[in-house]
């Protein structure tokens, strides 16, 4: 199961939202102000006849740039300190020295670590990297340790004078603020994880799975019969937990005896789901079987967080799937039947508009999902409450509950309950919606089967837990009708250059979601043929179709 994150709103001016993308112009001073020292006469008539000392002072505090000479020397002084074991002298030219001391004291105390080399490289503008050798000793065992890591120097902000940048990936990578470093006897067992075929899955076969493999050992490994090992172990701080972070062995320094635990993982699709996503940068994708619900393939082009099933991010017009069947079950939509698809759409304050502002004239609404019309969707939230779409989810798609358990960590959707601009932009996917791919794959196997069948990694008979369940289903002609709508966009609409080929019993839906800060959306694709359902993301990648949808589209080939 996953937390719901929740998405602050502090806007004063009402936005526009350009093409999905949710855009707010700020005028004035913004969030800076200074303060003015002084007083009496001189404060009151408004006139600074004086330099006080604060201002002085202020005055004399270096700014600007570091140095290339700062960069070198601070990091050369932290690095220096901490080879030696002098960790007051290294914590104190940090910008936490006493995390920094409890961190580097328990690096020795607690890790375990020894006979540390740091050797800096070249620096980056104010980061220097750096490589760690050093051994780790417990008990009569040992095993030589070696890593990358780097630190950034900064501006301290009370007297400009350089430091290094605190935090707790600095000591090392895998390590996130509050977590720490343990050596010893592990207190959960290895375990080996079989795919469906009985064949062990390693992070070596399927270089993505390095978060799954260690959410199965944290889930599994105390009841697998296996025998604990003695291991140089990340131990996760509630930060890190809170995000669903699991316990990360980094270095084994003698076996334990493994458990085994068996997924539904299948060999050929987790092959294939591999290979695609290493084309993509910043790419994730899920394939499920809708009759079941059984995962059979998880992949992430980036290897330190599983976005693909902890993820959380706006899944843009793939949301319209879920949105559609509310609009149909209310009577406020129906395939062949005229519906509204102007350039704009006010409401709320925020003016709305479709992706280079086009509109269908005397078009239907299998016309404007298929192009993925945003005004189509929004022209309804005046006939809608605020609650109606969180309801949608939660009852037909069983999402948005924090509820399921698959076998490992995951984020389980998030449509909060939101009014005015904000729940017309949730009903495209913007707002404060969140998904990632598990979830949207989740979607079109609901569509696909008829039913919310609970995604599951490992069969809930290994530990007799109690899958996820939707209070209702869609009728046999809201079905019909979503059926309909996806069939069409894969053959004709934005999907059907990415769906081409893809023969069968098929629907799709793309989506790009604007994102703060990025030039370019993150692009979304979900689909299914026949028995297999997927979706995937490709962050800052552009148009789902163009991005995320030949990587779903290739694995959909391979069965269904």
């Amino acid at each position: 199961m996953g937390n719901r994150r929740r998405v602050a709103e502090r806007r004063k001016t009402k936005p526009a939202v350009i093409g999905g993308l949710i855009a707010v112009v700020v005028g004035g001073a913004g969030f800076g102000a200074y303060a003015l020292y002084g007083g009496g006469a001189a404060a009151d008539d408004g006139k600074r006849t004086e330099t006080t000392a604060a201002e002085q002072k202020a005055k004399d505090i270096p700014s600007g740039p570091l140095s290339a000479t700062e960069v070198t020397t601070t990091a050369r002084a932290f690095l220096t300190a901490w080879q030696q074991g002098k960790v007051p002298q290294a914590a104190a030219t940090t910008s936490d020295a006493k995390a920094a001391t409890s961190l580097l004291t328990g690096y020795t105390k607690d890790a375990h670590i020894k006979g540390v080399t740091l050797t800096p490289g070249t620096p980056t503008g104010d980061k220097v990297p750096f490589t760690v050798k050093a051994t780790v000793a417990y008990k009569e065992t040992s095993k030589p340790l070696t890593y990358a890591g780097a630190l950034t120097v900064v501006r301290a902000t009370t007297d400009g004078k350089p430091q290094v940048a605190w935090h707790s990936s600095v000591v090392h990578p895998d390590l996130q603020d509050g977590d720490t470093l343990v050596t010893g006897e592990s207190g959960t067992p290895p375990v080996k994880a079989l795919d469906r075929d009985g064949d062990e899955i390693t992070k070596a076969k399927y270089p993505s799975l390095g978060t799954v493999l260690d959410g199965l050992r944290e889930k599994y490994g105390k009841t697998a019969g296996g025998r604990a090992g003695v291991e140089l172990q990340v131990v996760r701080g509630k930060a890190a937990k809170a995000d669903k972070l699991s316990d990360k062995s980094l270095l084994e320094l003698s076996k334990g005896t493994p458990g085994t635990v068996k997924t539904t993982l299948d060999p050929a699709l987790q092959e294939a789901a591999e290979k695609q996503v290493a084309k993509k940068a910043r790419s994730s994708v899920v394939v499920l079987r809708p009759s079941t619900g059984e995962i059979l393939a998880v992949a992430n082009a980036s290897k330190g967080f599983n976005t693909a099933f902890q993820g959380s991010l706006a899944p843009g017009s793939t949301m319209k799937v879920i949105t559609s069947t509310l609009l149909i079950e209310k009577g406020l939509a129906s395939p062949d039947k005229a519906h509204p698809c102007p350039k704009y759409f006010t409401y709320g304050g925020w003016k709305f508009q479709n992706d280079d502002k086009f509109q269908i004239k005397g078009g239907t609404f299998k016309a404007s999902f298929a192009r993925s019309c945003n005004t189509a969707f929004i022209s309804q939230a005046p006939k809608l409450d605020d609650d109606d779409l969180t309801k949608q989810a939660e009852q037909v798609f069983g999402l948005s509950m924090n509820n399921w358990a698959i076998g490992v960590p995951t984020f389980d959707g998030s449509v909060p309950v939101q009014s005015d601009a904000q729940m017309a932009a949730s009903l495209i996917g913007q707002g404060g919606v969140r998904m990632n791919p598990l979830n949207m794959a989740s979607v079109s196997a609901t569509i696909e089967s008829g039913t919310f069948k609970q995604p599951y990694l490992v069969s809930p008979t290994v530990d007799n837990r109690k899958l996820a369940t939707a209070s209702r289903t869609l009728s046999a002609g809201t079905l019909s009708d979503m059926r309909e709508l996806m069939s069409y966009t894969a053959a004709y609409g934005t999907a059907a250059e990415a769906m081409s080929g893809v023969t069968g019993n098929v629907g799709a839906k793309t989506g790009s979601a604007e994102v703060d800060g990025q030039k370019k959306p993150n692009g979304w694709f979900t689909a299914y043929r026949g028995d297999l359902a997927a979706a995937g993301v490709v962050q800052q990648g552009g148009h789902g179709g163009d991005t995320a949808g030949p990587i779903v589209a290739s694995l959909l080939k391979m069965g269904g």
